[in-house]
């Protein structure tokens, strides 16, 4: 199986994608109420902005954006870095889900506007309930991309330098957004960004102990 998935990284990820895609729509489906309302103070002063849809809408792009990229132009040790930190951060996300559920009620009652940014938040808040929040997968997945750019030395090329800077402005966008549109409370971003520097350093472990070289690193 290992070896399989070494030789098939693409069809790896499109598998995965279509587990994650089918338990959280079960997700959705069948935990409708939440055990745990998840709120802080910290969440009563943060603003709604619906201008924030960019970044956070931004997310669903850079994510394969960035695992191509790594599998074209990195060494194959850094794309499955990250793609393994990803899809077992997202897996323990899910977990909690069902094991606790968590929700929000710190949307705003009406979103007010005809512009594209409104109607792209009312859109979003149609089709992503505020349920299952916590920790927050769009917050984990940031910060382990965050983290693959530092790591990875194919951003030490010189025509590629842009890219860490660029990768660090987007992901604090990003991890703003989700709190700016009322999508998670500060304290989901906070667990999410704690699961993905637990899962980094699980991985750095993994590394020294030679684990992760045992996955082949050529198709």
């Amino acid at each position: 199986m290992r070896s399989w998935i070494a030789r098939h990284p693409i069809s790896f990820m499109a598998l995965y994608t279509v587990f994650y895609l089918t338990a959280f729509h079960w997700l959705e489906v069948n935990i409708t109420v939440p055990a745990i309302w998840v709120h802080c103070q910290l969440d009563d002063v943060i603003p709604f902005c619906k201008y924030a849809i960019v970044p956070y809408f931004a997310w669903f792009a850079w994510i394969p954006f960035t695992l191509f990229y790594l599998l074209r132009h990195g060494e194959r040790s850094d794309f499955w870095r990250v793609c393994l930190c990803l899809f077992t951060g997202m897996t323990i996300a899910l977990s909690c889900y069902v094991l606790l559920p968590t929700g929000l009620a710190l949307r705003p009652y009406r979103v007010y506007g005809s512009d594209i940014f409104a109607r792209l938040v009312r859109m979003l808040y149609a089709v992503d309930s505020s349920k299952n929040v916590c920790p927050s997968i769009h917050v984990l997945n940031t910060v382990t991309l965050m983290i693959g750019y530092r790591r990875s030395r194919c951003f030490d090329e010189p025509g590629r330098r842009w890219m860490r800077p660029a990768a660090n402005v987007l992901g604090a966008a990003i991890i703003l957004s989700t709190m700016l549109l009322k999508q998670h409370s500060c304290i989901d971003v906070v667990l999410g960004a704690a699961l993905a520097f637990a899962l980094d350093a699980a991985a750095s472990s993994l590394e020294r102990t030679g684990e992760m070289r045992r996955i082949p690193q050529q198709l």
